[in-house]
């Protein structure tokens, strides 16, 4: 059997990504340069076979596997479904608003002094969504177990399926917090992590229900498929 492998894609980049404001469960499209770097990671993807495709039910995640599924050579064969467990943490009251106003509220809830103190000082991502459920006037942001329910099922039930089906590997089209979020669920000891550029891919395998972290953040298929542009078009 072949080895089972999800290729975990943070979405392009959108409208409020360029703006710095909060998305979670709210939405903007990709800009032209976030659907343009998502057309080169679909090109550099071209070398990689996936057996199955998956993006969380935001319609920028959508957008973005979309995108990469056109680029791709074989787009004709590999099918294609979305996961509402996969999406973005809900921010509640504080979604659509500014990055920095959002940070400046839990740092001051958190007892931090700004957001990079908060890997330092190692802050837990249930410390974050405990803050984020303090912050929230709504009754709409989601309460930490919720979360991590939602996210490791929705992970783990593509790859069992995948297992199931001789392995291979399925692309998955997710979010910032949440790939950093289950990461740090495969492996406890991970800091806590606001740095997943568009576009990148973070790989992880899985073997009879325990996964492994390959890589994290990467950006080469993105340069490859940019080369890849540049000599055909």
């Amino acid at each position: 059997m072949t080895e089972t492998k999800l290729y975990l894609i943070r979405h392009g980049k959108t409208m409020f990504n360029t703006i710095d404001r909060v998305q979670g469960w709210s939405d903007t499209p990709l800009t032209p340069e976030g659907r343009e770097v998502i057309q080169h990671l679909g090109a550099g993807l071209q070398s990689v076979p996936f057996e199955e495709a998956y993006s969380s039910d935001s319609g920028r995640a959508i957008q973005t596997a979309k995108i990469i599924l056109q680029q791709h050579q074989e787009k004709e064969n590999i099918p294609y479904e979305m996961d509402e467990r996969i999406r973005e943490w809900g921010f509640g009251s504080l979604d659509g608003g500014y990055n920095n106003i959002l940070w400046e509220l839990l740092a001051r809830l958190l007892n931090v002094d700004s957001l990079a103190d908060m890997s330092k000082v190692s802050v837990s991502y249930k410390e974050l969504a405990d803050a984020i459920l303090a912050a929230d006037t709504t009754g709409w942001a989601e309460p930490y177990e919720q979360i991590r329910e939602r996210v490791w099922t929705g992970f783990e039930d593509i790859a069992r399926n995948r297992e199931r089906n001789n392995g291979g590997n399925a692309l998955v089209v997710s979010h910032g917090y949440t790939i950093a979020f289950f990461l740090s669920l495969i492996d406890t000891s991970r800091p806590i992590q606001f740095d997943l550029i568009n576009g990148s891919v973070t790989t992880v395998c899985y073997n009879n229900g325990k996964f492994t972290i390959d890589t994290v953040n990467d950006t080469n298929y993105i340069e490859t498929g940019k080369q890849h542009f540049l000599q055909h078009h």
